[in-house]
C-alpha cells in the first residue's frame, strides 16, 4: 500500500522534513517558533561539525540514465517476488559481502568495493519532464504533477547542476566548467532508430545564471572531428591563419571598456579561441581520442557510450568540474524508457554497455590515482514500476529508485536504504534526489546552503537537500 505523506517520518530524516516544511512556511509568510528554529539549527550545526571535511573532489562525472532505469532489474533485485515483478534476471554476488546486483553487471560486481548504492531514492512524481528538471536542477516546475513542458531551456529556468558549478568553482581559461555529452534533449523515432531532437529540453541549461555558464555540448560522436561542429575550423583556415586572426582579435579588444559585461565578453572570446584551436591538456588535444592506446579504447567499448565515458575520463584528468553524460542517442532501443521489451533492451544493449563503460571509468580513474578526486554519480529521473506490463516493459515510477556513487570522498561498499519486497517504496533511510545534490556540493567543498542570484538579484539557495553523511 502506498505510504501516506505524513507516514514519511517513519523512514525518513524527520529533521530534514521539518526544515523543508519550515522553508515552505517562510515562503507563505509564517515561520517556525524560535524554540523549534533554534533546535533545528543546532541539530544541523552538530551534524555538519561531525562530518568529514569536503573538497576532496575536483570533478563530477554525472552518468544520467535519461528515461528512467529499472532499479529492480539492476541494483535492487527481488528474486523472491512474484513472476510479474521479479523479471528473468538473477542477482549475483559482488566483491562486497552481502551486496548483490544484476547478473548482467559482472564488471561492476567485481569492483563493488569502489562504489556505494542507494536503494531508497524517492520523489512522488512519475512524469518525465518535471522529474528531469527536478533531478538536474533541484527545483520543481510550475505544475510538477501535470507538467509536460517540452519547450527548450528558458532564461528564467533554474540552472543545471553543472551551470551552478561553472558559477561557483574557480575560473579556468582553458576549458568550460560544464561539459554535456550530449545536451539534454528529447528523443524522437526516425526510420526505426531514435535520434536526438534538435531542440534541447528544460533542465539542461544555465537558466537565470546567464549564457556564460551554459554547457559546452558535445552532440556528435565523442572523439570524432565533427563532435563539436561549432568548434571545428573550416578546411581553408590553416593554423597560421587562425593565429593571425587571434592576434587581430586581441588588438580589436583594446577598445572594450572595463565594465563587467566587457569582462564576460572578453573571457568568453578567449575561451572560444582556445577551444577552436583544439584545447590541449598535458600536450594532448582534450577532445580527441586518437592518442588513447587500443587496449584502453577496447576496455571502454567501441560503442558510443564507451567513447563517451573515455572522453569523460580525459575531461576529469583536466579537472573539468562537471562532465554530464546525459544518456541519449546511445542505443537503438529507446534508451532507459523501457515501456516495452524492457528485458530484451537491458540484455542486448543497456546493461552490458553500462557495465563496460562505467566499470572501465572507475578502473581507469583508480589506476591513474584520480578516483579520489572524481565523484561519479549514476542515476535517472526515476525508477520503473514493480509490475511488468503487457508489453514486457515497466512504466514510470518515481516512488522508488536506486543511485550509484563512487569516488570523490564517497566511501565504497555501502548499501544505503532499503525498499519493500517488490521495490515499490523505501522502508528505511529515504533519500530525495536533492540530497544527492547536497552530497555532491559537499564533496566539492561547496556549502550546499550557498546562495546564487537570478537576473533580478533575487537570492536562491543552490540546494534544498541534506548531505548524506552515511556515505562519507
Amino acid at each position: 500500500m502506498r505510504p501516506d505523506p505524513i507516514d514519511s517520518f517513519r523512514y525518513a530524516d524527520g529533521r530534514r522534513h521539518l526544515l523543508r516544511c519550515g522553508a515552505g512556511l517562510a515562503v507563505a509568510g509564517t515561520s517556525l517558533s524560535p524554540w523549534m528554529t533554534a533546535r533545528l539549527t543546532a541539530a544541523t550545526r552538530d551534524r555538519a561539525a561531525s562530518r568529514p571535511a569536503g573538497r576532496k573532489a575536483k570533478s563530477v562525472v554525472l552518468v544520467y540514465l535519461l528515461g528512467g532505469p529499472p532499479h529492480q532489474d539492476m541494483f535492487d533485485l527481488k528474486p523472491a517476488a512474484a513472476a510479474e515483478v521479479r523479471g528473468p534476471f538473477q542477482p549475483t554476488a559482488t566483491a562486497v559481502p552481502g551486496m548483490e546486483i544484476c547478473e548482467l553487471l559482472p564488471q561492476l560486481a567485481k569492483g563493488a568495493e569502489r562504489f556505494s548504492l542507494i536503494r531508497s531514492v524517492s520523489r512522488r512524481n512519475s512524469n518525465h519532464t518535471p522529474m528531469i528538471y527536478y533531478t538536474l536542477t533541484g527545483r520543481e516546475t510550475a505544475q510538477p504533477l501535470a507538467d509536460n513542458d517540452i519547450r527548450p531551456p528558458q532564461r528564467t529556468d533554474a540552472p543545471h547542476l553543472g551551470a551552478v558549478l561553472a558559477k561557483l568553482m574557480p575560473p579556468s581559461q582553458v576549458l568550460p566548467h560544464y561539459i554535456a555529452i550530449p545536451e539534454v534533449a528529447i528523443r524522437s523515432s526516425l526510420s526505426g532508430e531514435f535520434k536526438r531532437a534538435r531542440s534541447p529540453l528544460r533542465g539542461g541549461g544555465a537558466g537565470f545564471l546567464g549564457p556564460q555558464f551554459e554547457a559546452l555540448a558535445i552532440n556528435g560522436v565523442p572523439g570524432s572531428s565533427d563532435a563539436i561542429p561549432a568548434l571545428t575550423l573550416p578546411p581553408e583556415v590553416s593554423a597560421a591563419r587562425f593565429e593571425k586572426r587571434t592576434q587581430l582579435l586581441s588588438l580589436l579588444d583594446h577598445r572594450l571598456t572595463s565594465s563587467a559585461a566587457a569582462h564576460v565578453s572578453d573571457t568568453l572570446k578567449q575561451q572560444a579561441v582556445m577551444l577552436t584551436g583544439a584545447a590541449h591538456f598535458q600536450g594532448q588535444p582534450v577532445f580527441s581520442l586518437d592518442d588513447e592506446p587500443a587496449a584502453v579504447r577496447e576496455r571502454y567499448g567501441s560503442h558510443r557510450f564507451g567513447r563517451t565515458m573515455l572522453l569523460a575520463r580525459r575531461l576529469a584528468e583536466a579537472e573539468v568540474p562537471m562532465i554530464a553524460v546525459h544518456f541519449n542517442e546511445m542505443t537503438i532501443c529507446d534508451g532507459w524508457d523501457t515501456h516495452s521489451n524492457n528485458f530484451e533492451a537491458l540484455k542486448s544493449e543497456l546493461l552490458p554497455m553500462l557495465d563496460q563503460g562505467l566499470s572501465a571509468l572507475m578502473d581507469d580513474l583508480d589506476e591513474r590515482g584520480l578516483l579520489d578526486q572524481t565523484l561519479i554519480i549514476c542515476l535517472g529521473e526515476f525508477g520503473r514500476t514493480p509490475k511488468i506490463n503487457g508489453n514486457a516493459g515497466r512504466d514510470h515510477w518515481g516512488d522508488c529508485s536506486s543511485a550509484l556513487l563512487a569516488g570523490g570522498g564517497v566511501r565504497g561498499g555501502i548499501v544505503l536504504g532499503e525498499s519493500d519486497n517488490i521495490a515499490a517504496y523505501p522502508v528505511s533511510q529515504l533519500v530525495d534526489p536533492v540530497d544527492i545534490h547536497a552530497t555532491m556540493y559537499h564533496c566539492l567543498g561547496i556549502d550546499p546552503e550557498s546562495i546564487i542570484h537570478d537576473q533580478l538579484q533575487r537570492p536562491w539557495p543552490i540546494c534544498m537537500g541534506r548531505v548524506i553523511d552515511e556515505l562519507l
